[in-house]
């Protein structure tokens, strides 16, 4: 079923698909960790339906985003997001196999690269293949190698590529980045609570690098009281309510 929700009240409305497609904590955090500037052309690879595309320039409205996603539900609905936030002219959707680079944008167009990839490997049979949802969550249309190569392709020399991602695959995400030619630079572990181990971690690569990783503070997602971190909630826009 279609629903929609808003940023905050009088902040960017999206559609989405609860079934596939329901925006999750995750995009939140991605949407939360680059550091933007004024003016970058940005690609959201496996877009989905456009939620990075607002919650970027809800933070820094002069930016030029691209959503690059290969399900058409998906764009459709991207699309619509777009028309709906009357965002036409700093955001483009454009269906297309990031596997493929001809259907890509030209190489080197872009100052940061952005993504909220499949999670698991399909290959050990995490989830469902053949779904929606499958292709959402498990890398059967794009593995991790081939995302990492689509994002080096699309970056100019210095251009930065974050992405969210499970930390139990940590290794095999340096590994793949760093045989494209992107040096991991910046690195946050998000935890639900101070004690608690993290499951998922935020990652700042530059292409064309030097070697030198920063590691920052866990991200909390839970306070000493149980409930929602300060951090969190200005992730979600809570202090513009």
């Amino acid at each position: 079923m279609i629903k929609q929700d808003q940023l905050w009240p009088g902040g960017f409305r999206f559609l989405f698909d609860d079934e596939i497609f329901k925006p999750g904590t995750d995009s939140f955090l991605l949407g939360s960790f680059p550091r933007l500037r004024r003016g970058e052309r940005v690609c959201d690879l496996g877009a989905g339906t456009g939620l990075l595309g607002l919650l970027l320039p809800a933070r820094e409205p002069d930016l030029q985003v691209t959503n690059v996603e290969l399900q058409a539900a998906a764009v459709a609905l991207a699309e619509q997001n777009t028309a709906l936030n009357g965002l036409p002219e700093r955001v483009s959707n454009l269906r297309a196999d990031l596997r493929e680079p001809g259907q890509l944008p030209k190489a080197g167009s872009f100052d940061l690269v952005v993504s909220n990839p499949p999670y698991f490997d399909a290959a050990r049979g995490a989830v469902a293949k053949g779904t929606e949802r499958g292709l959402a969550r498990a890398d059967c249309t794009c593995t991790l190698p081939q995302l990492c190569a689509a994002a080096a392709r699309l970056l100019r020399h210095g251009g930065s590529f974050c992405l969210v991602f499970r930390v139990e695959r940590m290794a095999e995400l340096f590994t793949c980045l760093q045989g494209c030619g992107l040096e991991p630079k910046r690195l946050r572990l998000v935890q639900n609570t101070a004690q608690s181990a993290p499951k998922l971690l935020l990652l700042e690569a530059r292409k064309g690098g030097k070697t030198g990783l920063s590691v920052a503070a866990p991200l909390l997602l839970r306070g000493p009281d149980g409930g929602e971190s300060e951090e969190l909630a200005q992730i979600y826009f809570r202090d513009k309510e």
